[in-house]
């Protein structure tokens, strides 16, 4: 999953080496998997079956009582800060689908999250096919278990890289890949860029949703500038819930969408208002949207 650190060192709660067990249902999980969700919605408004490639998908399924989860507790501040909010009205449709996500793994009360295949395989239909990627082994065994009887779906323990190459174009034509990559890696900006490259070298239709870290302003920029070059149409969310400052780690993460669904800029207009003001952590959140189509 996308996002740094393998659980707090010091005062660094996303140190190298990311553990997603740490940081399930965070602010930045709540961006991504809105939008995931938003997308995945509008697919099934055709009639046509679609596919979504997830290219690191994770465990599939996360304890928020578990050791890791309660080591840095990111979900208190996160998806519980909206889970049985009172929301405006529009707001409340709008994230519906998510949410439902969310409850499906839980009963009373708040216990699992969701990571992305879960939240894609819930909200699709039974003949849209997921395939769900994820190398390290033992996640991998995780996310089996938890897709094991899931229908039209497919679990993939390769490299990401040979995922994006070998898994595209999609039989049906219609799709979404979702590239969530750990960074562990200095140049995994530059790497992403290729990736993205290549990716829509092979399926220019496709809509493709990329999560990325936003301690390096400057960097995602130009990561943002190289995988938008070109005619492609995109839309460029980024989420801060304060200022960055010692002990609170990341503070804003970023979402890029390339062929994004026409309805999405203003879905997320409408939602992140909303979004911004009930995570925010201190003076200094803001929220993002760029996009070069009308």
């Amino acid at each position: 999953m996308g996002a740094e650190g393998l659980g707090p060192s010091g005062n660094d709660r996303f140190a190298m080496n990311y553990h997603h067990d740490y940081h399930a249902g965070n602010f930045a999980d709540v961006l991504k998997h809105v939008v995931l969700a938003r997308i995945v919605t509008y697919m099934k408004q055709k009639p046509k079956p679609f596919r979504v490639i997830d290219t690191h998908a994770g465990a599939g399924l996360y304890d928020l009582e578990g050791t890791e989860a309660a080591k840095t507790a990111e979900w208190k501040d996160g998806i519980a800060r909206i889970y049985d909010a009172d929301l405006p009205e529009e707001v409340a449709d709008l994230l519906g689908p998510y949410l439902d996500a969310v409850r499906s793994v839980n009963g009373a009360g708040l216990r699992y999250y969701p990571g992305s295949p879960l939240i894609a395989r819930h909200l699709m239909r039974d003949e849209d096919v997921l395939i769900a990627n994820e190398l390290a082994d033992a996640e991998f065994q995780r996310l089996k278990q938890e897709l094991l009887r899931a229908k039209s779906t497919t679990m993939l323990n390769i490299d990401a890289r040979h995922a994006v190459k070998s898994l595209l174009p999609p039989r049906e034509r219609r799709g979404l890949m979702l590239i969530d990559p750990p960074f562990e890696e200095k140049s995994e900006f530059e790497e992403l860029v290729n990736a993205v490259q290549e990716a829509s070298a092979r399926f220019a239709t496709g809509t493709y949703l990329i999560w990325y870290p936003l301690k390096d302003e400057t960097a995602a920029d130009r990561f943002v500038a190289l995988a938008t070059a070109g005619s492609v149409e995109f839309l460029d969310v980024r989420l801060a819930i304060s200022r960055p400052f010692a002990g609170l780690g990341l503070t804003a993460s970023g979402v890029l969408v390339l062929n994004p669904p026409f309805v999405l800029k203003h879905e997320l207009e409408t939602v992140m208002p909303c979004l911004e003001e009930r995570l925010a952590e201190s003076s200094g959140s803001r929220f993002e949207l760029r996009t070069n189509s009308q």
